[in-house]
């Protein structure tokens, strides 16, 4: 143990020894147990799920952010619906495939747009070929930022 200047050992547990260790714990602030739930007013906010094909994601980008939207999620993902899988021939031999690749494109935005960016991921997505994909719009309960804790269309 270190010694102080007056030659006995260090105590490093003396500046807490009178305060019980519950009080010594850092009480944080937890943000969402201040903020009601859901909106009152309904939905304002909606998440807008695209699954496409993994060639078209520039072009949906593109388009998405002519509308003005500020950020996206992109997940490369597996799949199959009506197409049931492909056939793809490999080294002279044909394989068949459950699972085809596709992203998934996760956008919130404020519910006043949300019909402009639904209109504007097919435009771009659509090939006219079957397992062009599909697009989903949720109400989304709400929306909290983290770093600042606005909630809803400020935290977009």
């Amino acid at each position: 143990m270190p010694k102080t200047d007056a030659g006995s050992r260090a105590d490093y547990a003396a500046p807490h020894h009178h305060i019980p260790v519950k009080s010594r714990k850092r009480k944080l602030a937890h943000p969402l147990r201040s903020l009601p739930v859901g909106n009152a007013k309904g939905a304002q906010v909606k998440l807008i799920i695209a699954i496409i094909k993994p060639f078209k994601l520039d072009e949906v980008r593109e388009a998405l952010t002519t509308l003005g939207v500020a950020g996206m999620t992109v997940t490369e993902v597996k799949g199959f619906g009506r197409q049931k899988g492909q056939t793809e021939i490999y080294r002279g031999a044909e394989y068949s495939t459950n699972m085809v690749p596709k992203i998934k494109i996760e956008v919130v935005c404020a519910s006043e747009i949300a019909d402009r960016v639904v209109e504007s991921i097919q435009a771009a997505a659509n090939t006219g070929a079957i397992g062009d994909g599909k697009i989903f719009m949720l109400d989304v309960g709400q929306a909290v930022r983290i770093r600042t804790g606005e909630t809803d269309e400020s935290a977009l």
